[in-house]
């Protein structure tokens, strides 16, 4: 397993945010995260990403393992996050690009300052990615002039850039206008089936059902349910998620 959460837990402020939740996802994998609003599935996704620490439990990612910093220190702590990081890209709802360097400038800058990568590769891979995702001939624009769903497809090439081993999203359409959704959602369908491993906190249940390998509810802060979409959407045993998905179907 690429990706595995043991028994995780995250407080704020005294109150359970993830309460004990273990997970897996394979090489290849793509796992839709689902549950209501505050249920802890994006503090889960930031705590597999290292940008939170976690109070109990263990996560092992990449072949590195995050565990709380009161066992391993901070320093350690902070270090085995940074090795995450390097190896795992974070898709975030509000694209987070950054608004005063180009499109292609976005995707150039983490390769140059992280990796250590000459300009001219940089800007060979970064087109290369725009080609990818469709946006080749936005390359000179500034996130301020093209749409969001076109800043989210670039969000993604940003990602994609740093040559990531699993890509986790959190609610990546969820900032877009309707008609802009799909969009998006043709370019995670690609990557799933070029073998990216993929973990995705989502509202889109149409996408869950037609694309992910497994889905996870989650409620208050605890895994309910989880299994292949057939079942969760099919047969769900838990009628904590059959009142949620009713919702949506």
């Amino acid at each position: 397993m690429i990706v595995t959460a043991h028994n995780v837990k995250k407080n704020f402020n005294h109150r359970i945010v993830v309460d004990g939740i273990s997970l897996e996802a394979d090489e290849g994998d793509l796992v839709a995260l689902i549950g209501p609003s505050g249920c802890g599935k994006s503090t889960l996704l930031r705590c597999l990403n290292g940008l939170e620490s976690i109070d109990d439990g263990r996560i092992q990612i990449c072949n590195t393992t995050l565990l709380s910093p009161r066992d391993i220190g901070q320093k350690i702590f902070s270090q085995r996050a940074l090795a995450v990081r390097q190896k795992v890209g974070m898709v975030f709802q509000s694209f987070n690009l950054f608004p005063h360097l180009t499109i292609i400038e976005n995707l150039m800058v983490a390769q140059q300052v992280v990796l250590r990568v000459d300009k001219a590769q940089a800007e060979l891979t970064a087109l290369d990615l725009l080609r990818k995702v469709g946006l080749e001939d936005r390359h000179d624009f500034y996130p301020g002039e093209i749409s969001g769903g076109q800043q989210q497809r670039a969000a993604i090439a940003r990602a994609l850039a740093m040559s990531p081993k699993v890509l986790l999203y959190d609610e990546p359409t969820s900032a877009l206008d309707p008609t802009l959704v799909d969009e998006v959602l043709r370019v995670m369908k690609q990557l799933d089936q070029e073998g990216m491993t993929q973990i995705v906190v989502t509202h889109e249940m149409r996408f869950a059902r037609e694309v992910a390998d497994r889905i996870v509810y989650i409620e208050h802060g605890k895994i309910v349910e989880q299994g292949p979409p057939a079942q969760i959407f099919t047969n769900p045993q838990d009628e904590r998620t059959r009142t949620f998905l009713k919702h949506f179907l």
